[in-house]
């Protein structure tokens, strides 16, 4: 399958950032018990539950709780889908977990047309 034709977007609630517990190089070790539990956490659930916020990590302050419904936030809401879409299109690194843009891809807009 030409996994280059799909966009995944995920339109979430958001969620407050969460410190880093671990990484790919320590994940790299990691048998399959490991992905179910480590150090008190379960990593296999926070990948999942991450992943919806890693376009929202900028959400702060009174734009953070996305799920208040009053006119205010819903157009500060449509505000942050149109700067997202702005954004270069980027993609994991694997190495490190964070977002990085990738060269000559375009923004989210142009991906999603």
């Amino acid at each position: 399958m030409d996994h280059g034709r799909f966009l995944v977007i995920s339109i979430g609630t958001g969620s407050a950032k969460v410190e880093q517990k671990y990484n790919a190089k320590m994940a790299a070790k990691w048998g399959v018990l490991g992905w179910l539990i480590h150090g008190g956490s379960t990593p296999l659930v926070d990948v999942f539950t991450q992943a919806s916020a890693d376009m929202e990590d900028t959400l702060s302050g009174k734009d953070a709780p996305v799920d208040v419904s009053t006119k205010e936030n819903l157009e500060n809401l449509f505000e942050i889908g149109e700067r997202l879409l702005k954004k270069p299109v980027s993609r994991v690194n694997l190495e490190m977990g964070l977002s990085e843009p990738i060269e000559n891809s375009g923004t989210n807009e142009d991906a999603l047309k």
